[in-house]
């Protein structure tokens, strides 16, 4: 009995090396899920796969995520220099265009009176002093260049500014509108030299 146990023992290790043998490397058995395992591995060929598509989602999402942030900032930061440019024109030319239309008065007339012969200036003019303070006036209009106009204009825009916020009062008057400036001083000075002429015929109100 006890040789007969020993043979039935023998022969089943035998067919169990028989069964691994026919199997063979390439043989597969099912997970607990169904799915075959390979003794390879390859089981995890489709997870893979699946991870790399993943992978390569993420990133292009992530490409066009910062090309169409960059495009953003890009077309908002044009947008509002743009837009701060033009509002910036807008106040800056209804400030200006006064101050520069008296200014070109200013040096217009008191050079078209200085070209004059003396005799048609004393005509014009009858009063030695109002010949002198014209001649004054052309002086300092010809020595004052186009940039340094700007920077007096400039100069005089600040000075108001500041006296506006020194007072706590709101900025509703520009300067181009008043005489306080330096330049609106010398329009002043050319309107009062008109007025004491009566033989000059201009005419200086902006339409």
């Amino acid at each position: 009995m006890g040789g007969s146990f020993a043979e039935e023992l023998y022969s089943s290790v035998g067919n169990s090396r028989l069964s691994n043998e026919e199997l063979g490397p390439s043989s597969s058995v099912l997970d607990c899920d169904g799915d075959e395992l390979h003794d390879d591995g390859s089981v995890w060929d489709g997870f893979s796969d699946g991870l790399e598509k993943s992978s390569e989602l993420d990133r292009e999402w992530q490409r066009r995520h910062d090309q169409f942030h960059t495009i953003g900032y890009r077309d908002g930061l044009i947008a509002g220099k743009e837009a701060a440019a033009q509002e910036g024109f807008n106040v800056g030319f209804k400030q200006s265009v006064m101050v520069g239309y008296k200014w070109g008065l200013v040096r217009g007339v008191t050079s078209a009176l200085d070209c004059l012969p003396n005799e048609l200036k004393e005509k014009l003019v009858e009063k030695p002093k109002n010949r002198e303070r014209f001649y004054a006036l052309h002086e300092y209009a010809q020595s004052l260049s186009t940039i340094e106009s700007i920077e007096v204009f400039r100069d005089d825009i600040l000075a108001n500014r500041s006296m506006e916020q020194s007072d706590n009062v709101a900025a509703t008057s520009h300067v181009g509108n008043s005489d306080c400036s330096l330049l609106g001083k010398y329009f002043g000075e050319l309107q009062s030299l008109v007025n004491e002429s009566p033989a000059l015929e201009l005419h200086m109100a902006a339409d």
